[in-house]
């Protein structure tokens, strides 16, 4: 009864077993399907390049678009989407070039092309950076507005992090920050490039530049002594790392300009303690102020304040 039973079930299951091992009809039907599609891509990439060596510009960008959207995997998708970023960039259209060529890095990092189209990227985001993007159609150059410059100049930093691109173009952030008056954002930029990329020929200007714009941020009024206390920070940074770099002498006479507001600020609390009768709290600073400075106005008048309180 047991040897009947199990001669039933193999004699079911064996042609299940043997349809299993031949080929699966599902899969013949999608591997017949990419094909159609990849065939079907062709198609438009000739007809894209149809239009394209006949000057119709506008509509082989459109049908270079379409065949690398719909059909990214097809043979000449790759070379669909960098021409129609090519001929974009041809129309001045930079903005648009730059996204499709992401689109390229995107999709195909491994591809020849990659280190030409970051190079590629690079000069675009800075020259709109620039102000100086031309337009091969109209013949006048065109200002793309902040927000795009710098959306393009932080897509060359994330394909390539490490490269002098990614150097220039963080530091290219900070310029753009800097002249918008952001000192936030412009010390953020320039400190990041120097935590990225210590060695990079942009890395001591841009700690540099950190403290004149907090400098700058302080003489407008800005949490006065904060800034003055990073800029101080960032001066000394740039000395202690760089040693040599030809801003050294501007950051040692800046310093020596934030030593005599300190002594200022020091004069100025003291006569503060001194006209509300607080004597002892004026002299510590009178005599901090005779220990840390040299000869001059500010240190003869603490001097003299302190014989006149007694000492």
């Amino acid at each position: 009864m047991i040897a009947r039973t199990s001669a039933w079930w193999f004699a079911i299951l064996l042609p299940i077993a043997l349809a299993s091992c031949g080929s699966d009809p599902e899969i013949q039907v999608l591997s017949g399907d990419l094909q159609a599609a990849n065939q079907q891509g062709e198609v438009m990439y000739r007809k894209a390049k149809e239009a394209d060596d006949k000057g119709k510009t506008r509509r082989a960008i459109r049908l270079y678009d379409k065949m690398a959207t719909a059909h990214p995997s097809a043979t000449s998708a790759s070379k669909a989407r960098h021409r129609q970023a090519e001929l974009l960039e041809q129309q001045g259209r930079v903005y648009d070039a730059f996204k499709a060529y992401d689109q390229f890095i995107e999709r195909y990092p491994g591809d020849r092309l990659y280190p030409e189209i970051i190079r590629r990227q690079a000069s675009m985001a800075n020259a709109a950076a620039q102000g100086d993007v031309k337009s091969s159609l109209i013949g006048l150059k065109t200002k793309l507005p902040l927000e795009k410059t710098l959306e393009m100049l932080e897509g060359v930093i994330k394909h390539a992090p490490k490269s002098r691109y990614a150097a220039k173009s963080r530091f290219t952030i900070g310029e753009l920050h800097h002249a918008e008056k952001d000192s936030k954002k412009a010390v953020t930029a320039f400190r990041k490039l120097v935590a990225e990329q210590p060695d990079s020929p942009e890395a001591p200007e841009a700690l540099f530049r950190s403290g004149v714009v907090l400098l700058e941020e302080a003489d407008r009024g800005n949490q006065n002594q904060a800034n003055l206390d990073l800029a101080r920070e960032a001066f000394n940074d740039y000395l202690l790392q760089y040693p040599g770099h030809s801003k050294n002498a501007d950051a040692r006479r800046m310093l020596s300009n934030l030593q005599g507001r300190d002594l200022n600020r020091s004069l100025d609390i003291a006569e503060f303690y001194l006209k509300t009768g607080k004597h002892e709290a004026a002299k510590v600073y009178y005599r901090d102020i005779v220990k840390r400075s040299s000869p001059g106005e500010v240190r003869d008048k603490a001097a003299t304040r302190l014989k006149e309180l007694g000492e």
